[in-house]
């Protein structure tokens, strides 16, 4: 134990004491006189008894299977993201329509040669979709055991 955490337990012992014996708090540290505040209300008895059969309660609840619950997308958010969505398809058929008889012939030529400098960035791509995958099948399995 460090000297701060020594001071502390000190503290707590002397206010405990302090508070079982009734003495005069006006002598007691601000700390010593917090902790008896503390002391004070612990050897309260609660407000409001636990009923009968709390312990089976508790146990019911530890040994039944955790319920998970998705938090509800609101109308807002749900519109909001069909417009993104669709707003990419557009451009994306626009980009396709405008440009992709002249680029689509170059990305067929790329896949196809055996130069390692042109087949890296399809290979990063499917690397990316991969590692996507796995990492949601874990994230999966991990879900399905809480």
């Amino acid at each position: 134990m460090n000297d701060a955490s020594e001071r502390e337990w000190e503290a707590q012992e002397l206010a405990r004491q302090a508070e079982q014996l009734g003495l005069d708090p006006a002598q007691d540290d601000s700390r010593v006189r917090s902790y008896r505040m503390i002391a004070r209300a612990l050897r309260q008895p609660p407000e409001a008894a636990l009923p009968e059969d709390f312990a089976k309660q508790v146990a019911a609840r530890a040994s039944a299977a955790p319920v998970i619950s998705k938090p509800a997308n609101s109308g807002f958010e749900s519109v909001l993201s069909a417009v993104l969505v669709s707003i990419l398809f557009v451009s994306a058929g626009a980009v396709l329509a405008r440009g992709g008889p002249s680029w689509l012939p170059a990305i067929r030529a790329a896949l196809w040669t055996t130069d390692p400098a042109n087949i890296r960035w399809p290979l990063a791509f499917v690397g990316c979709i991969g590692l996507s995958w796995v990492l949601w099948q874990g994230q999966r399995r991990v879900l399905s055991h809480t």
